[in-house]
């Protein structure tokens, strides 16, 4: 019985082990983008027009997300107009970083192209 319960134990760690958990970037960002008309794709390559690089561009999003401004944001003023400005990132500088990174590494095609 003993066996059958250890068993069962390992096995229920082994599959939590398994699942994919969701990341910051997933559960802070795509959240609110997926309600909105403009993209976190169509976002990146604004980002990547005005800022080229990616350690100016992550500067540039790690800026804007910790002091959201019109001057500093890559969307249109009729986009602003329309449906406002983020607020301010509740994330902290280590979990802001991170998905930053995550972003980047999804919209990126630096490397990816052969």
């Amino acid at each position: 019985m003993v066996r059958k319960i250890i068993v069962l134990l390992f096995l229920s760690i082994l599959v939590q082990a398994q699942e994919p958990k969701p990341n910051i970037y997933e559960t802070n960002c795509l959240v609110c983008h997926k309600q909105l008309s403009f993209d976190l794709g169509t976002i990146f390559f604004e980002y990547l027009l005005k800022y080229s690089d990616e350690v100016s561009v992550k500067s540039a999003l790690v800026d804007f997300l910790k002091n959201p401004n019109s001057d500093t944001s890559v969307m249109t003023k009729v986009y602003i107009k329309s449906f406002g400005l983020k607020q301010k990132s509740e994330l902290s500088k280590k979990e802001l970083q991170k998905a930053i990174d995550d972003y980047w590494e999804k919209y990126t095609v630096f490397g990816k192209l052969r």
